[in-house]
């Protein structure tokens, strides 16, 4: 919300987000029980010429511009080694913790997450499905297309049981100045409503 609040373009939302990260860091509770459930976030930013995923654990991030074709997040880090910036100490930080032996190509999801990230595309699970979704509608993605692939249930993407999805919002951003923008927010927790 404050990248939002306090920028004009994508790039610069992205500032935001990384200097109030790197001033306060991230934390809380996800859920408004009682059992203390906590993960760190990913972002997808975009204005009407660019987009970004930004991807973060702890005060650590990485973010890679989005160069066309179709992108996705879903509850693990999937920017592998295309990062176009990143915290300073990134890469050092993962070299001290023996995450890295700053030999081979850094891989900021290999690196920072437990999740294999060969089998990330291929293995059935949330970022899996969606991509498959999503690719099935590649060069055709319309709003109705996108509200359909939040609404899916059988990929995991619209959760139901002990973790619920708890909104979606699907934004048209077209390229030409004169025409608006136009942003859907599900009205419930269930997109299927």
């Amino acid at each position: 919300r404050l990248g939002l609040e306090r920028a004009d373009t994508a790039e610069k939302a992205l500032t935001v987000i990384v200097d109030l990260l790197e001033k306060y860091g991230q934390g809380g509770n996800c859920m408004e029980s009682h059992m203390v459930f906590t993960y760190h976030n990913s972002f997808l930013i975009a204005d009407r010429k660019e987009a970004w995923v930004l991807e973060t654990s702890g005060k650590y991030w990485a973010a890679e511009k989005v160069e066309g074709g179709i992108r996705n997040i879903s509850n693990q880090l999937s920017i592998t080694t295309k990062i176009d910036r990143e915290h300073p100490e990134l890469k050092e930080y993962a070299k001290s913790k023996g995450w890295w032996n700053g030999k081979k190509e850094f891989d900021f999801a290999a690196a920072y997450s437990y999740v294999n990230t060969a089998r990330m595309t291929t293995s059935r699970g949330r970022y899996c499905e969606g991509y498959k979704l999503l690719n099935k509608h590649k060069g055709f993605i319309t709003s109705e297309i996108m509200m359909e692939i939040l609404r899916d249930k059988e990929s995991g993407i619209n959760m139901e049981g002990g973790f619920m999805t708890t909104g979606s919002m699907v934004s048209v951003l077209p390229q030409q100045p004169n025409l608006p923008c136009i942003h859907y927010f599900t009205g419930t927790p269930d997109p299927a409503r």
